[in-house]
């Protein structure tokens, strides 16, 4: 589902830790990986970084890789799937080289992620506070009053309305808006430093898709988080990356900063993806000046 991009100019009062040449949060080099017992490659050196705070955008067609190399982040690739190669690391951390038992200190806690079609994701006989409420009490230590208390207030903070009757609801009587408000408060329970939004807006309609676009703008201005967002819809990614990253065929083709990616796109691929979101307006993201006419020289 496409969606229409809204005017949102920043403002820049100082260098960004990417422009300031600072160590990433996380750096992922030479990442490949293999499926159907590694007859079949289909992550072929993949490499990306995201900055403290920094979101980027990683967007590409299905098929194209993006998912894998994300999980890969996480140490959830699928059962057939397998990193055959590449460094992954996190805060200093070699995640390549981590155990099972070191990967539950990290994933959820540290790195945590959402997805598409949230519904999935929670059990739909239990209530979505009570599930709130054990990530809670797993992760933080909660008592059961105090899990419930920090429950209610993170669905209020992610703007569900009347979060307490929220909490006593089931999975299936919310919209998809509100499950990915719901998921997105456990995905973010133990204050990760990291998200990851894997095609998290895709099945929502544009209007809800905007607020939840919003919502992850808000928190990592409010938070701090660095927020990867993965998407094949590139007006999505163009909203609220800082740093855009064009997959395709298992390997980035273009990264550059958004405004230089909609600008001056060197791939083919990028123009491609452009061009076939014309008619939603990429270019009102600038004004009417178009990105890369020569204002940006220098940057």
């Amino acid at each position: 589902m496409s969606s229409t991009v809204v005017d949102r100019p920043a403002v820049r009062l100082q260098p960004t830790p990417r422009e300031r040449g600072d160590a990433p949060l996380v750096r992922v080099a030479g990442l490949r990986v293999a499926v159907d017992g590694g007859r079949r490659e289909v992550v072929r050196g993949v490499g990306f970084e995201a900055h403290r705070g920094e979101t980027i955008g990683i967007v590409g067609e299905s098929g194209s890789g993006k998912t894998l190399a994300c999980r890969s982040l996480l140490g959830i690739l699928p059962h057939g799937a397998a990193r055959t190669a590449g460094e992954l690391t996190f805060a200093g951390i070699d995640l390549a080289a981590l155990s099972e038992r070191q990967w539950r200190e990290v994933r959820g806690a540290r790195i945590s992620a959402v997805f598409q079609d949230p519904a999935s994701y929670l059990n739909p006989s239990i209530r979505v506070g009570r599930q709130l409420d054990e990530v809670h009490r797993v992760r933080l230590g909660l008592s059961r009053r105090d899990a419930r208390v920090a429950s209610v207030a993170a669905l209020a903070r992610l703007g569900l309305v009347d979060p307490e009757r929220v909490a006593a609801q089931y999975p299936f009587e919310l919209s998809g808006g509100m499950l990915q408000r719901v998921l997105l408060a456990i995905a973010l329970a133990a204050e990760p430093e990291v998200l990851i939004a894997d095609e998290a807006t895709t099945a929502l309609d544009v209007t809800v898709q905007a607020e939840v676009l919003d919502l992850l703008a808000e928190l990592r201005a409010s938070t701090g988080l660095t927020v990867i967002l993965v998407s094949h819809d590139l007006a999505v990614v163009s909203q609220v990356s800082d740093h855009v990253y064009v997959m395709r065929d298992g390997r980035v083709v273009e990264e550059e900063p958004t405004r230089r990616v909609l600008g001056r796109p060197e791939h083919a691929y990028t123009r491609s993806l452009l061009d076939a979101h014309a008619r939603y307006g990429i270019d009102r993201l600038y004004g009417t000046r178009p990105p890369g006419d020569g204002s940006e020289a220098g940057a």
